[in-house]
């Protein structure tokens, strides 16, 4: 096996893994899982918008139309959390914001040259293509996320894992969520060129839910997520290599066949996880 060849989207996995696999725990917490769809949807239509308007796909201006309708994204979830009994479900707006997205991403790319192979491109990502350069670009951008989710992580996770401590303390949640929201969709928008939406998705979620079902500590959570997304990625990249497999769909089964793994180990040692989340000490 080529190194020279191997090594790129090794690294790029494990670049996203390492902010994803902890964005992934808050959106199992908040149990809005198909926001990342939706956020990767609404980047994918914006960066439609951008060639049906001329902009070249990887040029500046297609990125800033891509973070624009991703930001529209971030304030419609932001807006639609409600704790009220009787209103329509977060969760329901992130599927039918899905929805309208990708039916406009079509609608505009069949009035785009190649629009076809663009929605290819939106699912599967040029993971095997992936530069040296894009990958720093992409450790830069990560790196400024996760400082920013460090110096706030009080308000993040509580607003997370213990939306009622927030609530009694008197938080604007809707601001807090907002903030969340646009930092997650800014790491989607980078991502998925690279990874794919079906890729991304798994990056996201599955390592979430692997770490989930061992432990409620939150640094054993992240600890955990991100080995499950190091060997989840390192062993589908590997077999991908070494028979000569689609990349992105073997890595998202990597996933998938790591996830029972998982599951079948905690059955069989009968480990049960029955311990709340500490609640977050109180801050002003």
């Amino acid at each position: 096996m080529d190194l020279s060849l191997f090594l790129p989207p090794l690294v790029a996995c494990l670049v996203i893994v390492a902010i994803h696999s902890y964005l992934g725990l808050h959106v199992i917490a908040r149990e809005v899982i198909f926001v990342d769809l939706s956020l990767a949807q609404m980047a994918a239509l914006g960066g439609a918008v951008a060639v049906l308007a001329g902009s070249q796909p990887d040029s500046q201006s297609a990125f800033l139309y891509s973070l624009g309708f991703t930001t529209i994204g971030a304030m419609l979830f932001a807006l639609s959390r409600s704790d009220e009994k009787g209103r329509v479900p977060q969760e329901a707006i992130i599927g039918i914001v899905y929805v309208v997205a990708s039916a406009a991403a079509i609608l505009v790319a069949d009035r785009t040259p190649r629009g076809g192979e663009a929605i290819k491109d939106i699912l599967v990502g040029s993971l095997l293509w992936v530069t040296w350069p894009t990958i720093g670009r992409l450790a830069a951008i990560y790196a400024a996320v996760g400082l920013f989710h460090w110096l706030l992580r009080n308000r993040f996770l509580t607003i997370s894992f213990h939306p009622e401590q927030a609530l009694a303390q008197g938080w604007r949640i809707r601001w807090w969520d907002f903030l969340f929201y646009f930092s997650f969709g800014l790491v989607i928008t980078f991502s998925v060129p690279v990874a794919g939406v079906l890729l991304v998705f798994s990056f996201l979620v599955i390592p979430a839910a692997i770490a989930f079902q061992f432990t409620r500590h939150k640094r054993m959570l992240a600890a955990v997520s991100w080995l499950a997304g190091v060997l989840a990625s390192a062993g589908g990249l590997w077999i991908s290599f070494r028979y000569d497999l689609p990349t992105g769909p073997l890595v998202v089964c990597a996933f998938g066949v790591l996830l029972l793994a998982a599951y079948l180990v905690r059955r069989m040692l009968g480990i049960r996880i029955e311990e709340p989340l500490t609640p977050l000490p109180e801050r002003g």
